[in-house]
């Protein structure tokens, strides 16, 4: 049995952790529930973003959290350029063909990024990088107590942008009910876009509160979008606030099963979990049922 001298301090480090991973699959939340449709291209989109953080810091001397105002709308501009001008051209419409579309941006960003960037993973260096904080004993990661509270804020930015603005009621109306929507007069080409570039920005955000403590290569986003997917479902398929104590969940778990088991099998209670919600209650925590 671990002791809780051991326990607490792996549990605030999964919660720092779950809150990036939460910000990563509200941006693939919101994509779903307006869109109706799983991005490939989120790990991807996260990637580049995390080579934007990178190369801002290399060759600007940018410190990442000042590299949000930056980043961010740069992933907004893409994520809506994208949707706008490639899926929604690509698509034509049918949900399999922009399944398709998604994954083929996938895999081009990924090549790209291997010709460009090579293989080698890179990191960058700050001054409080290797700073700790001691809570209730506990020494925990000075950037990863900021990834915490900034992931919370960005989130909360989000949801408040969705819950109380007109753009926000718009989203909610074309996700319900697309076709509606266009008769009382949304453009809802304009919605779809925006929401893929709110959904991009969240992963411009996170990659500013994770590179301080991680590191990118061409190949990074797969394992957090594979976490994001696990979320998303575990919370509800297009459930916020799923996404949001998926994400700290997950985070725990992950955390807590590497204290357990070892780094190396450490994801292995996240899967358990995911197969578990699959089985038992297949809409989620959030969900509600078909």
């Amino acid at each position: 049995m671990l002791e809780l001298s051991i326990l607490f301090p792996s549990v605030l480090n999964g919660l720092t952790t779950g809150a990036v991973y939460a910000l990563i699959a509200l941006g693939l939340t919101l994509i779903y529930g307006v869109l109706h449709i799983i991005n490939f291209a989120h790990g991807a989109a996260l990637m580049m973003a995390l080579y934007g953080v990178y190369f801002l810091r290399e060759k600007l001397g940018l410190d990442p959290y000042l590299a949000i105002p930056v980043v961010v709308p740069a992933m907004f501009a893409a994520g809506y350029a994208l949707q706008r001008l490639v899926i929604s051209r690509a698509g034509h419409g049918k949900d399999e063909n922009i399944l398709l579309v998604t994954l083929g941006i996938s895999i081009v960003l990924e090549n790209l990024a291997l010709y460009f960037f090579r293989s080698d993973t890179r990191s960058i260096d700050t001054s409080y990088s290797q700073m700790t904080l001691d809570i209730a004993g506990a020494a925990i990661s000075v950037p990863k107590l900021v990834a915490f509270g900034g992931a919370l804020t960005a989130a909360a930015v989000m949801l408040l942008i969705v819950g109380k603005t007109d753009l926000g009621r718009a989203i909610r109306a074309c996700a319900k009910e697309r076709q509606g929507a266009k008769l009382v007069g949304i453009d809802v080409d304009h919605v779809f876009a925006m929401s893929f570039g709110i959904g991009l920005a969240c992963l411009g955000a996170a990659a500013c509160f994770l590179l301080p403590a991680y590191y990118v290569n061409p190949t990074v986003g797969n394992g957090f979008v594979l976490i994001a997917f696990t979320i998303v479902v575990l919370g509800g398929m297009g459930s916020f606030a799923g996404a949001l104590l998926g994400g700290l969940l997950i985070g725990v778990v992950e955390s807590v099963g590497g204290l357990w088991l070892g780094e190396s099998l450490g994801q292995i209670g996240i899967f358990v979990i995911f197969i578990a919600v699959l089985l038992f209650r297949p809409q989620g925590l959030f969900g509600a049922r078909a």
